[in-house]
């Protein structure tokens, strides 16, 4: 008789690693902003060889590995090009990242670059990738600020509805028929007296009042321009994973909200937040004055209650785009005809009821009392802060403004 025996199975090296702690520990490399590349105007995707090296950084400095696998990986060439390329398999498979050219998994030029005579394959965040960062980024900011859950936008306003959170008010046409039905009775009771059966009335009917919550559409502006990533550090990828951040917190938490994202340099544009992985900066000024034209449009087409730009930015405005199309550019100081015009849209906005709140990343003198007109125009809020604790300021004003009273 034929037996079968069973032998227990040793999963290999790269289905053990946790994928998630991988992309989250290379959210900064993901999430590149061209922070000290000489090439600026590279906007191409990574091509695999550059993500090896950037796994092989990970597993050494976040420890996913054990020293004793670490050591043989390290020590045998043929078998690290194996785990990196079947870790790269995992991350295609599983749905982070994507290929930008079909082709099977074979290395044919020995350094990791991929396909026919060794042409390198590009690469790119998915979806899910976006959203996981995302989600990663909000969960630290949020831990820091010692918050778990959070509801929906609250005013002052009163309405109708299933929670109760208000005094009854009189039924109108309309209205959420969830009745009080203890004020109801003793109201027909008032009017009729004791007796059975007991007559309700119209006019008797009470509901039951909630708190109206509203929804609000906001636009983040990002300062793109070059000094995003001068003096040593990079402000550009810190500013990426707090507007990721904030779309996972809309988009789970605040479903009737919206977000857009525009990028402001020499001009403007809008960017969907699924391409914010690949955007990097380049050697452009500061145009604000088109970005706020681009937001107030963006925001004229949602049918909110609240509206709102969040403008991250580290520089003075530049640049102002001509009738004709041509870009106005002065480095220098702060020229009087770009404010000018720059603070003129800051005054419509005021009329359209949309607050602006700035988020800067540096503090310059000139800057401190630009920003200061534009939060006193608007009724806005201006807030200095490093790369390092944006994400607590930005997450922090949003949230308050869910929760506290609208006035």
């Amino acid at each position: 008789m034929a037996t079968t025996k069973y032998h227990r199975y040793f999963g290999e090296l790269w289905d053990d690693l946790d994928l998630e702690d991988l992309v989250s520990e290379l959210s900064d490399f993901l999430l590149d902003s061209g922070f000290g590349t000489e090439e600026m105007n590279d906007w191409d995707e990574d091509d695999l060889q550059s993500l090896h090296d950037a796994i092989l950084d990970a597993l050494m400095r976040r420890g996913l590995l054990s020293d004793e696998d670490l050591q043989k990986l390290m020590g045998d060439a043929e078998a690290r090009d194996q785990f990196l390329q079947k870790v790269v398999e995992r991350l295609v498979r599983e749905g982070y990242l994507k290929l930008s050219e079909d082709r099977p998994f074979h290395d044919t030029s020995g350094g990791g670059s991929l396909g026919p005579a060794g042409k390198p394959i590009k690469f790119e965040l998915t979806e899910k990738g976006i959203d996981f960062l995302g989600y990663k980024t909000l969960r630290d900011l949020l831990g820091s600020l010692g918050k778990s859950s959070f509801g929906r936008h609250d005013t002052r306003d009163l309405s109708t509805g299933v929670e109760t959170s208000g005094a009854s008010k009189t039924y109108e046409f309309g209205d959420t028929l969830n009745l009080d039905v203890s004020g109801t009775l003793l109201n027909a009771l008032a009017r009729e007296g004791l007796k059975v059966p007991l007559d309700v009335d119209y006019d008797d009917l009470l509901v039951r009042q909630t708190e109206y919550q509203s929804s609000c559409a906001t636009v983040v502006m990002l300062d793109c321009s070059h000094s995003m990533i001068l003096y040593g550090e990079d402000r550009f990828t810190p500013a990426k994973k707090v507007a990721l951040a904030l779309s996972h917190l809309i988009r789970t938490q605040y479903p009737g909200d919206t977000l857009h994202l525009v990028l402001f340099h020499d001009s403007a544009e809008e960017v969907p937040l699924s391409q914010l992985g690949k955007v990097r900066v380049g050697p452009y000024y500061t145009n604000t004055r088109e970005g706020l034209k681009l937001a107030q449009r963006i925001l004229a087409r949602q049918r909110k209650d609240m509206k709102q730009i969040v403008m991250i930015t580290d520089g003075k405005p530049s640049a102002l785009t001509e009738p004709d199309g041509r870009i106005y550019r002065n480095p220098f100081g702060l020229d009087p005809r770009v404010v000018a015009l720059t603070l003129k849209e800051v005054a419509n906005c005021r009329r359209q009821g949309i607050l602006i709140n700035t988020f800067m990343l540096a503090r310059d003198r000139e800057l401190v009392a630009f920003v200061k007109k534009v939060s006193e125009m608007c009724r806005g809020k201006a807030y200095f802060t490093t790369p390092h604790n944006l994400g607590q300021f930005l997450l922090m004003d949003f949230l308050n403004k869910k929760m506290q009273k609208v006035h």
